[in-house]
């Protein structure tokens, strides 16, 4: 079938409509009429080729929500009318330890992204800045109804990219976290820590965001452009959330690492990241990095969303705004993520 999407030709032209091709619906199948696609920095990332090559012309998007419309002849998981989403990753091989274990993310044989990744036919896959979309029933999550349907669809990415590090790191009460950035991620990152029982810091280069930091949940709030923060601050904090998308002052960051604490990376600047390994050996500290969640846990993270009363903050676009959101991205004009309204995307 072929369905009304948004695309981009190469890596300096800007996403406009066309037409993309979806599978016909196989025995494992689901379509799915999109309601609401989120913005994420990685469809930026992708598209400008900021991380590599990229398969144009490409459709982005894996923060996905809607109904599902049809279901293939042996899906038991999934009914028509059903309310859903779709993540990062539209399949995997199934077979190795890592997806056996439930953390189809770190596949052997690398996991299947919605967009820009070869599928299992051959094609290449195209994501949910579109008006339908065909996955396999194993990677279609529920969405509960308590979470508001035009919100919901960041959870599929900034949600469970943030609750899985802190779920791993058993972010609680009596732990002290920080959340590096308060933007897509980290406006995440607060209310689920938060909820989580945890003691939440936010560091933003100012505090012009304090206010809506601390009612998400924040107990502190901290500008890291003052030169005193750094000091005040040195050997508090047992787990760091780092999520912004640019290089970082890392030795500066890890001296605020307790006794046994670990700074986890989710945001992924294209450059690398210089460290110091001395930095490391002083209170036995940690830098990881953490990508998104397996299957069973993103739906963990959904269900724990909805009994917490956790959604993100949003702002609705048109598809015809998703150009002028990029760029208001980049400028961090946004409180917190963008989510276009499917609806919109209109004939090429």
């Amino acid at each position: 079938m072929h369905v009304n999407a948004y695309a981009a030709s190469s890596a300096t032209s800007p996403l406009e409509p066309t037409t993309i091709e979806r599978r016909d619906v196989g025995p494992k199948d689901v379509l799915i009429d999109i309601a609401y696609a989120g913005i994420c920095h990685s469809d930026i990332h992708t598209i400008r080729g900021e991380w590599g090559d990229v398969p144009y012309p490409l459709t982005v998007g894996h923060e996905i929500v809607g109904t599902v419309a049809e279901v293939g002849s042996e899906v038991t998981s999934h009914k028509v009318g059903d309310r859903v989403g779709v993540g990062c990753m539209v399949n995997s091989c199934r077979e190795c330890e890592n997806c056996l274990a439930g953390e189809e993310q770190y596949c052997e044989k690398g996991n299947i992204g919605t967009y820009g990744a070869k599928d299992v036919d051959g094609t290449i896959t195209q994501g949910g800045y579109s008006e339908k979309i065909v996955v396999d029933e194993h990677f279609v999550l529920r969405v509960p109804e308590s979470i508001p349907y035009e919100k919901a669809a960041p959870l599929l990415c900034a949600g469970i990219t943030t609750y899985s590090p802190l779920n791993h790191w058993n972010a609680g009460p009596g732990k002290k976290v920080a959340v590096v950035g308060l933007g897509g991620l980290g406006h995440m990152a607060v209310k689920i820590a938060h909820a989580m029982g945890a003691e939440v810091t936010v560091l933003s280069q100012t505090l012009s965001k304090k206010d809506d930091g601390l009612k998400m949940g924040a107990d502190h709030y901290y500008a890291t452009k003052d030169e005193e923060t750094f000091d005040k601050l040195k050997k508090s904090f047992d787990l760091i959330i780092n999520t912004v998308s640019a290089p970082l002052d890392l030795k500066q960051y890890l001296g605020l690492l307790a006794l046994n604490g670990t700074m986890v990376n989710v945001g992924a600047p294209p450059e690398p990241l210089p460290i110091q390994v001395f930095t490391l050996f002083t209170n036995r500290r940690s830098f990881a990095g953490s990508s998104i969640g397996g299957i069973r846990e993103t739906q963990e993270m959904l269900d724990f969303c909805a009994e917490n009363g956790i959604a993100p903050e949003t702002e609705l676009i048109s598809a015809d705004q998703i150009n002028e959101a990029y760029e208001r991205v980049l400028k961090s004009d946004v409180r917190y993520r963008f989510v276009i309204d499917a609806k919109t995307f209109a004939p090429a």
